[in-house]
Order: C-alpha cells, then structure tokens, then sequence
C-alpha cells in the first residue's frame, strides 16, 4: 500500500531522472517504475502524458473512417485487394503505425528508463516508414504524369499502365514539358527510403548525444522525408496536370506541418508560463494535433487524386488497374521496417548495455 500510494502520487520535475523531464514541465510526471497495468490506469488519470496519449489514440479511429469513406463513397464497390489500392493500403499502415506506436510511446513510457527508450525508439521509426507509405501514395496516384491524358487516346506509358488499356480523354488544357519525370520512375522511392533510415539513424542518436539540439534536430528530421516525399506534388504544383484538389489540400497539409514544427521547437505556450500547462495544453500535445490535421488533408488530397484517376479512367468500364504490385508496394515497405527495425534493436541494444552499467556502478558505490 505505501508503495502503490507513492506510485500514485505525481512528482516534480526535481524528483524524476533528469532524461525524463521536459523543457518548462515542473510537474505532473509519474513513478518510473510503472507495472503494465498501472500504465493502462494513468491514461484515465490526469499527468503530464495523458493528453499526448488520447490526442494520437483517438486520431487513430478518427482516420480509420475517414479512409474507408473512400471505399463507402465508390460505386461500384471496390475490392480491397485489387492492385490499384495497394499503395493506399502500404500508406494506411504508415499512418496507423505511427499513430499507435506515438499514443503507446507515451503511455508506456514510465515502465523503467529502458522501456522509454525503446518506446520512443519505435516511435521515431513509425514515423519513417510513414513517410515512405506517403510516398507509395504519391508515387502511383501524384505521379507527374498520372493524370496526364493525351487528346483522344492515351499513350502515355504510366497512364497504360495506371488504367490497363487505352483510354479516350478529352484535350487536356496546356501544361509545361514533363521531360523531369523519369526521375520519378528511377530515384524517387530508393530515395525516400534512405532518407527514412537515416532519420531513423538521427532521431534515435538524439537520445544519446546532442540532448541540448534534440528538439531542432528531430524537428529538422521529422520534415525533411516530407520535402522529399512531396517531390511529384512540387513537380506536379509546377508542371501540371492539376485538378481542383491537389493545390488546397496540399497548402493546408504543408501549413499545418509548419505549425506542428513551430510548436515542438519554440514549446510554446510552457515556455511564457513554466507550470501551468503540465497537464494540458503543453505544445506537445499541440504538435500532436497539428500533425494530424496535416495527416487528413493529405490523406483528403490522395483521396481526390484518386476519384482523379478513376475519373479518366471511366471511358474504360472498369476501375484502373495500377502498375502497383506486392514487391513494389508491400515488398518495399517491409524492407524498410526491416532495416528500421535493424536500426532500432541496435539502439535497444546499447541502450540495455549502459542500464546495465549504470546499475553495477549503482551496486559497487553501495557495497563500498
């Protein structure tokens, strides 16, 4: 009893490890050696992680119906394991990997020093392998000529591809040369993938090293997949073919991007008010919701893309057949959890390796 009553007692910023406190977070900070169960109980109770919890858990749900919206909405009823969807499923496991594994990170978090490392570990790995689901996405539905319908009958290879047959289109209005899309075709996702393991590399690095930078660092990472990954939309921004959804959803995804980076570096509002923002409204929590706004309108804008393709493909009687297959969808974002997770139990590893350390010190400056 005394100890489940200390366990349930709130502690100071002064009274926890200092690898645990946050910037301007006085307090609100739990026992840091939680059992499973006492874990699951302090999200119902209010501490400095239980709103980082509820605001990527719920978010979860909130996204699932909004993605099957597009499956309810379409006539008639596609299949789920048709080919065409395959890069919108890769892109769905991205973004529920990265919302559970965040709302798990900070529930988890207080079980020992080790598990927190490792819970963040696999957060800031989720958050990789979402942006190379995102660039699945853009690849096969914002791909600089994926909409790009020739007068009367296409011959563009990827829009073949993309529909299974010739289509008959109306003339498209003028665009600007496509000759930089081959890049897409070759670079585009070898490079999201090594941009997602070395940030992977990076953001886990922060939690050894550079702790003083690790806000601006991860921040940094955290945006620079999304500069890469948003290649075909700049391309597509420039170049055309454009329709009415891809520019709006695309400056809201981007500004709200902005606004979550903003947050997680400047810690705002704590910083004006060290104390009073503990438990809620702390810029973490803000961060959270600014992230997943800028997730639903991207995912809005892959869905209009989307209604985009099937809208040229119409004259064929049929839903487009993507050029997409399970090595180039599902195959490539098992290879980057692989390597992700390479990354991670390598990290897991030395991080066990230094508790252990720490705790032998502990054990001989107690003997002596």
């Amino acid at each position: 009893m005394p100890l489940r009553r200390k366990k349930s007692r709130l502690l100071l910023h002064t009274q926890v490890p200092a690898r645990v406190t946050e910037s301007f977070i006085l307090s609100g900070y739990r026992f840091p050696d939680y059992s499973f169960l006492e874990c699951l109980l302090s999200a119902f109770q209010p501490t400095n992680e239980t709103g980082n919890f509820w605001t990527h858990f719920l978010a979860v749900f909130v996204f699932a119906l909004s993605f099957l919206e597009l499956f309810a909405s379409w006539e008639p009823t596609p299949s789920f394991s048709d080919p065409f969807f395959y890069p919108l499923w890769t892109y769905f496991i991205g973004v529920f990997g990265l919302l559970l594994a965040s709302s798990m990170a900070h529930l988890f978090n207080s079980m020992s020093l080790l598990v927190r490392e490792i819970c963040f570990f696999v957060d800031y790995g989720t958050i990789s392998a979402y942006t190379v689901g995102s660039s699945l996405a853009y690849f096969y539905y914002i791909h600089p000529q994926a909409t790009a319908a020739p007068a009367n009958v296409s011959t563009d290879p990827w829009l073949v591809r993309s529909v299974g047959q010739a289509v008959s289109a109306p003339q498209p209005a003028p665009q600007r040369s496509l000759r930089g899309a081959g890049f897409f075709e070759t670079l585009y996702i070898p490079s999201a993938c090594l941009v997602a393991v070395i940030c992977t590399l990076a953001c886990c690095s922060t939690r050894r090293r550079w702790r003083r930078y690790r806000y601006f660092i991860r921040t940094f990472v955290f945006l620079l997949p999304f500069t890469v990954a948003s290649a075909p939309i700049f391309y597509r921004l420039y170049a055309g073919p454009q329709n009415g959804t891809l520019a709006p959803f695309f400056y809201r995804h981007c500004f709200w991007l902005l606004a979550s980076a903003v947050f997680n570096v400047s810690k705002i509002p704590e910083r004006f008010s060290p104390g009073r923002f503990d438990i809620w409204g702390h810029s973490h929590q803000w961060f959270h919701c600014c992230t997943f706004m800028s997730i639903l309108d991207e995912l809005r804008m892959i869905k209009g893309e989307i209604r985009g393709l099937s809208a040229v493909a119409a004259a064929a009687a049929q839903l487009p057949l993507a050029a997409s297959t399970l090595c180039s969808t599902y195959g490539v974002m098992f290879g980057v959890q692989c390597c992700i997770g390479g990354i991670i139990s390598a990290f897991a590893v030395r991080a066990s390796a230094d508790h252990n350390e720490k705790a032998v010190d502990v054990d001989q400056r107690k003997c002596n």
